[in-house]
């Protein structure tokens, strides 16, 4: 495949112009179908439309990714799915970034549209888009050639990027029919029987290269810490080291007379130094002293709070609580229960760690009344919104250019701090790069929320799981409660599950998977805590206690396959498992670990991992996005871990926020996919994380007898449980 092109090298104007071809604009309607016609109709029409596929004569096919990438490989997947249905020669396809206009580019159904890539929504959301873009537009290209030859349109077929008819062996290529269609006002429309069927598949579930990949090899990749603009100048800012507190004064005349800064800026919640090079950014902002107001954050602590409060809370009868999930009746179920099980459970602060800065470009006109941001972002229209509402600007008045990124994992979704660079760059009154500090980062950022969990279970008398109830506490709302529901997987007649807030003004944001890394972990190892004490097999248990559905009995078929359960494993080391379920995907985990008792040290030696993750479109990249999930799951649950003291978080950079190393991984990953009865594509990004920490804490139970109850699991907690 052609991947040699830098994205930023194919300019809108050309790509309209289509090469003297044939180029299609595409809106999405109401009803979430899609319209296409010539961008010359769209604009009669008034509409706000833009190309995403041209056709050159020379049989090159550019086609827009709204899928952001971030090492996913999204930007490869989406379109991909729309050169399938086309029947489009992969070898022949450029991508370019897709603009950020969600009414266009978008997914959803009605006025709510996003083009986020978040929550392993990527693949999935665009499934049914981008192929019926595509079967529409293969469907212009046999009526033009049928039109053409004066033959009907039946008695055509396609191979990639060439119409065919068998009959008198007479071929034209997608480049050649390109130099004659024309897209009509209403494309025709595409039913169910239109689209190939899977055994005609020849891209989806036959990995292919990832577009991106070459490029972040050569060094051509752009990310936007690569931008360089004329006259561009550089910005860190600061803010409170207390979360929410706002700057009263600074050394503003000090910080200024120093060499290369141009001068500081006071931001809404911070101050901005600007300066000709980032290295005298970095020397000024050594010698910034700030007056901060009494925030209220100040009076946190996390440690405190975890350890006492959330507990209270739980006990409260009159405190506020949220349904999460009912079913049945459970309060009867644990009136009736022959035996109640329950369990507390804790979970830390965790930080995004992304290896890349944040970071972003700003640039106005010179009017001032428009303004260009450079940002590598999980959502480009998130970042367009938020600038604009920030500045006082229309949408119309920012243009986002879209760049790669170095990880995400859901803290690039926001555009906070492209919104801030927008400010700096308007005050400044010239092109500004914006780096926040890792140590900023850590100070200043959005945190997977701790929490308290309590589980309880009630059993029947012939041993069956009849009544269920989990409760968290902690802040962020929905950011707690996902994964809580097990019904996607056991099937326990009377549940009752909720949540329960309490607000301390530190700032949370999602985070891979979200709440499912804490929630599993609760749920799966309270479930073996009752198989051990029950006498039963922790599979067995979840396979006929737990009322299990037959699509999680087949993952821990498989996984049981796959890890050798049952077997007995060297003395030194244990087996743990775990199930869980994201973004429509159902997975089961197996580890093997062993343990140093002198420091405290969880080895994870191998993890097997069954998916049933519906349709796979790109099997490499979906396994590669799996084992990234694991690693990230692991590094988690065995080492990081964000406090708060006083308001300030006590973390500033990874000396002292741990994250897992090299020689820490695994010595094998295996994944493997079940055959699913799912027909489209489930999301597969997040899949890895959630089970890990359960597995582990399982496996630790059966090497050492002891419980973890308190994530992640760090070498003194663990001394700590051991010695107990």
């Amino acid at each position: 495949m052609a991947t040699n092109m830098k994205l930023s090298e194919l300019t809108r104007r050309d790509f309209i112009k289509g090469s003297a071809g044939l180029s299609f604009a595409v809106a999405v309607s109401g009803t979430g179908g899609l319209l296409l016609s010539s961008p010359a109709n769209a604009q009669r029409a008034g509409s706000n439309i833009s190309a995403w596929l041209s056709i050159a004569s020379d049989d090159t096919i550019t086609i827009l990714t709204p899928g952001a990438e971030m090492g996913q490989g999204s930007m490869t997947s989406v379109p991909l799915m729309w050169a399938e249905e086309m029947d489009a020669d992969w070898s022949r396809v450029k991508l370019d970034w897709a603009p950020a206009d969600k009414s266009i580019y978008g997914y959803g159904s009605g006025r709510r549209r996003s083009m986020a890539i978040v929550g392993s929504r990527a693949v999935r959301s665009y499934f049914n888009i981008m192929r019926t873009a595509g079967a529409q537009v293969r469907k212009v290209l046999l009526d033009t050639a049928a039109s053409e030859w004066g033959v009907p349109v039946s008695e055509l077929k396609t191979e990639p990027s060439v119409v065919i008819h068998p009959s008198t062996n007479r071929k034209m290529t997608y480049g050649e029919l390109a130099s004659i269609a024309q897209v009509p006002e209403s494309m025709p429309e595409v039913s169910e029987a239109d689209f190939k069927k899977p055994v005609q598949y020849r891209l989806i579930g036959k990995s292919q290269p990832r577009y991106d990949i070459p490029a972040k090899v050569d060094g051509t990749a752009q990310f936007a810490m690569d931008v360089k603009l004329p006259g561009m100048v550089y910005a860190s800012t600061v803010h409170s080291p207390v979360q929410g507190g706002l700057p009263l004064d600074w050394n503003k005349t000090e910080v200024e007379g120093m060499k290369g800064i141009k001068q500081t800026i006071k931001l809404p919640d911070g101050i901005a130094i600007v300066g000709d090079s980032f290295y005298n950014v970095m020397s000024a902002r050594k010698k910034l002293n700030v007056d901060w107001d009494n925030a209220q954050a100040r009076r946190f602590n996390s440690e405190e709070t975890l350890d006492n409060d959330y507990a209270m809370v739980h006990a409260d009868p009159s405190a506020a609580s949220t349904t999460v999930f009912e079913k049945g009746d459970a309060d009867a179920a644990f009136a009736n229960a022959n035996k109640v099980y329950r369990e507390e459970f804790k979970s830390d602060y965790a930080y995004h760690a992304q290896m890349e800065p944040l970071n972003a470009i700003a640039r106005f006109n010179e009017a001032g009344d428009h303004v260009e941001i450079w940002d590598g972002t999980q959502s480009p229209d998130r970042t367009r919104s938020n600038v604009a509402e920030t500045l006082g600007f229309s949408e119309d008045q920012v243009a986002v250019n879209q760049c790669y990124m170095g990880g995400g994992f859901g803290r690039r979704s926001l555009g906070d701090y492209a919104a801030e660079v927008a400010l700096i760059a308007r005050e400044a009154k010239k092109p500004v790069k914006l780096i926040w500090t890792r140590e900023e980062d850590i100070a200043h950022g959005m945190f997977r929320p701790q929490n308290f969990q309590c589980l309880e279970a009630a059993l029947d008398d012939n041993g069956n799981v009849a009544g269920w109830r989990h409760c968290v506490v902690g802040d962020g709302g929905s950011l707690l409660s996902g994964g809580m529901s097990i019904d996607l997987y056991y099937k326990v007649p009377n549940q009752f599950i909720d949540r329960r807030g309490a607000s301390h003004n530190v700032r949370l944001k999602h985070w891979r998977a979200v709440a499912h890394p804490f929630n599993i972990f609760a749920i799966e190892e309270f479930i073996d805590r009752m198989a051990v004490a029950e006498g039963i097999d922790p599979i067995a248990f979840r396979m006929n206690n737990m009322n299990i559905t037959p699509r999680g009995r087949r993952v821990f078929e498989k996984v049981i396959d796959m890890s050798g359960w049952g077997r007995a494993p060297a003395s030194d080391r244990a087996l743990g498992i775990s199930i869980t379920e994201r973004s429509g995907s159902l997975g089961a985990a197996v580890v093997e670990i062993s343990l140093n008792e002198s420091l405290g040290k969880i080895n994870v030696h191998k993890v097997w991992m069954a998916v049933d993750g519906g349709l796979i479109v790109q099997p490499d990249a979906a396994r590669a996005n799996i084992e990234s999930g694991i690693i990230y799951g692991l590094s988690s649950i065995l080492h990081e871990r964000v406090t708060v003291k006083e308001g300030a978080v006590e973390q500033s950079n990874y000396h002292d926020y741990q994250v897992m190393r090299m020689s820490d991984a695994p010595e094998e990953i295996h994944v493997e996919f079940v055959d699913s009865d799912e027909k489209e594509p489930t999301g597969l990004g997040e899949i890895g994380n959630p089970p890990i920490a359960s597995a582990i804490a399982n496996a630790f139970f059966n090497l050492t007898g002891k419980r973890l109850s308190h994530m992640p699991f760090t070498q003194d907690r663990v001394k700590n449980v051991l010695s107990a």
